[in-house]
Parts: C-alpha cells; sequence; structure tokens
C-alpha cells in the first residue's frame, strides 16, 4: 500500500470562494505569527520554541478581541500550519531547505484539511463549514477512503484539490529493456537506443509574449485594479508554461517507465549547473529535475529499477566501444573518433550508452562497484 495524491481543479461557488479567501487569510496570518514568536524567542531569550508551544498560542490568540475572527474558520487548518512552520524549521536544519519566509498574499495559498475536517460521501466532497460539495472536474477516479484533503490557489487565481489516498499499485509487468538516458539541451533526452527526444521548450515559444506582458505590468501604478488585471494576465501565462512542460515530462517518463525495466540515468547537481548565466535560462526550461523526479518516484511505484551513475563520470569523454578516456571533450564537440578503435560516436548517445553500461554494471554487482576501473565495454 503506497500513498497517492490526486490533484483536480474545481470551481467554488460565491461562499465557498469567500470561506476559502477566509481560511487562507487566516492560515497566512497564524504561520507568520508562528514563524515571528518563534524568531524572537530564540534572538532575545535563546529560547527554542516547538509545535506545542505554539499551539497553546493559537489558543490565546483566538480568544483576543482583534484575533476573534479565526474562529470563523475551521481550527484544522491552522493547526496544520502550525505544523508546517515545525517542518520548514525542521528541514532547515536538516539542511534540506532554506530559512522559512513570512507568506504573502499574493503568493500561493493553500489550506491542508485531515479526515476531521471534511466528508466523503464516494461521490462528492464537503469542507468543514459548507453545505454544498466541491465543483470537482473530475479528470480520473481513486479508490479508497481520503485521509488528507489540501485546497490550493494559485497566482493565476485557479482553485485546485488535492486528495491523499492510500491504494494498492500494481507493478507493470516485467520488461526484458533496459536503458540509459542522458540529458541535454540540444536534445531533452538521448536513449542508448539512438532515440533523441527534443524537449518543448515552453518558455522559449513563450517567451516574446511573456516579456511583453511583463512591460505593461510595469507601467501600471501599484495597487490599481489594472495592475491586478496585468498581473493576472503574467501569471496565467507562466501557469500555461509550467502545465506544458509538467504535461510533457509525466508523458515522457510514463512513456520510458512502461518500456523499459531498467532505467539509468546521471545524477546531475541542476543548482550548480544554474550558476552558469550564459545557460541557466536553458537549463530551467529544460526541467532536468523534474523529469527525474518523476522517473524516480513512478520507478518506485511500478516496480522498476532506477539507477543513478555519478556525476563525475565520463560518460562523454569515454569510448562505448572499448573503453578509451579522452582527456578533454569540449562542449561544442558533438562528435568524435576514438583513437584506439577508431569508432566514430555521437557525443550523446555515447553518454548514453556508457550510463546504460555502468547501470547495468551496479545493478549486477552492487553499488559498491568502481565507476572507474569497471570495464563497461564487457558489462552485462
Amino acid at each position: 500500500m503506497k500513498h497517492r495524491a490526486y490533484k483536480y481543479r474545481f470551481y467554488p461557488t460565491f461562499k465557498q470562494k469567500e470561506l476559502l479567501l477566509q481560511t487562507f487569510g487566516c492560515i497566512r496570518v497564524v504561520y507568520n505569527k508562528s514563524l515571528h514568536v518563534r524568531q524572537e524567542a530564540y534572538i532575545n531569550d535563546n529560547i527554542k520554541i516547538g509545535y506545542h508551544e505554539t499551539s497553546s498560542l493559537l489558543t490565546e490568540w483566538k480568544q483576543l478581541e482583534e484575533y476573534k475572527w479565526l474562529n470563523d474558520v475551521s481550527s484544522i487548518p491552522l493547526q496544520q500550519s502550525l505544523r508546517h512552520v515545525q517542518k520548514a524549521f525542521t528541514n532547515f536544519f536538516a539542511g534540506r531547505a532554506k530559512y522559512p519566509n513570512f507568506k504573502k498574499k499574493s503568493s500561493f495559498q493553500s489550506a491542508e484539511f485531515t479526515k476531521s475536517a471534511f466528508r466523503w460521501d464516494g461521490k462528492n466532497l464537503f469542507l468543514a463549514k459548507t453545505k454544498d460539495p466541491l465543483n470537482i472536474r473530475w479528470s480520473r477516479y481513486f479508490s479508497g477512503d481520503p485521509s488528507t484533503v489540501t485546497i490550493s490557489k494559485d497566482s493565476a487565481n485557479r482553485y485546485f484539490v488535492s486528495i491523499l489516498v492510500k491504494e494498492e499499485i500494481p507493478y507493470l509487468d516485467k520488461s526484458e529493456n533496459s536503458i540509459g538516458i542522458d540529458v541535454g539541451l540540444k536534445s531533452l533526452v538521448t536513449l542508448s537506443t539512438g532515440e533523441t527526444i527534443k524537449g518543448i521548450n515552453s518558455f522559449r515559444t513563450n517567451e516574446t509574449k511573456l516579456a511583453k506582458l511583463q512591460r505593461k505590468l510595469s507601467s501600471k501604478r501599484i495597487g490599481s485594479n489594472n495592475r491586478d488585471k496585468a498581473r493576472l494576465k503574467v501569471a496565467r501565462l507562466h501557469a500555461k508554461i509550467a502545465d506544458t512542460r509538467r504535461d510533457f515530462n509525466h508523458k515522457l517518463s510514463t512513456r520510458l517507465i512502461r518500456e523499459n525495466q531498467t532505467i539509468a540515468v546521471e545524477t546531475l547537481s541542476v543548482k550548480n549547473m544554474m550558476k552558469n548565466s550564459k545557460l541557466s535560462k536553458a537549463i530551467a526550461d529544460a526541467s532536468w529535475g523534474q523529469l527525474l523526479g518523476f522517473l524516480k518516484y513512478k520507478a518506485e511505484w511500478y516496480g522498476r529499477e532506477l539507477i543513478e551513475i555519478d556525476r563525475w563520470f565520463p560518460s562523454s569523454k569515454r569510448c562505448s566501444s572499448c573503453g578509451y578516456t579522452l582527456d578533454n571533450l569540449p562542449l561544442s564537440v558533438r562528435s568524435w573518433t576514438c583513437p584506439e578503435c577508431r569508432t566514430l560516436h555521437d557525443r550523446d548517445v555515447n553518454a548514453a550508452c556508457n550510463i546504460l553500461a555502468v547501470g547495468q554494471a551496479v545493478s549486477a554487482f552492487g553499488e559498491n562497484v568502481s565507476l572507474v576501473s569497471c570495464d563497461i565495454s564487457n558489462s552485462p
């Protein structure tokens, strides 16, 4: 049994939208106040405040006249926001995330409802303090009872509901195919079979239109209704770019997972690669991290083997036929001939073949196999 989230778009009624906006505002206030209290306690008194202390403070805040409106919404999302603050600090101290920031009204908004704050009758979803079910566009159905429901509103003013369920995900039938994947900019993905798959470059496609909308936005007076309208147009185009990219990566990752039993990929430090000012825009548009993330969780779900190769392995410079390694191979060189065996290599296809060979060696002999000394030309 695995936890799986199903995300749908929904269209709230006027009363539902009013309640949700009020809930988002209350969550934002509680989150920011608890973050401020924790910061002040540590800076002034060197005291660390945790979830339980802020939960007690929330009870006190609700009793104050200036914060009595916190009682108008469900208490569950407010408690969950305190847990999110705790998790943000935990991730920060563990080195997994940056220091938590205060929430803004104009940024992404969300509210998490646990089982006691919603009702699911098998067909309709009702939130606490609402009478009508959510008008959800059911793109697919799920089995099992939801354990958590998360309502979100993005910067384009679209409402989404994410329903978390625990269900059995059957493994796919075993495949005899194995594949090595080399990601790049000219071609998003190059496979060890020689197939190249170009990216959709959704940002590049809409870059001119986006720049025009952003110029119009910058000319509007801050705080005016026209500025809000212009901001919404920019946000909707950004949402279109992100949705197009995500849809492409989902379809590509699903195809690779269905067709291959073993998938070998190269680990990438996208964060460091983004420091290259000349390539950062293209790297962001390629969205390698998203694609590899989709491959990782889908491989776990469907019983596939995903092997990540060390990023320092010279996959492009090493001959996939005899194992000879070049001393240097500039990025501008797209094909080269091996000095030893005289094989002509396409740079990306050769890298994908090497990644596959090392992945097969790791699969056969374990993770402790030496990537430098192993003879990839004779690997299984």
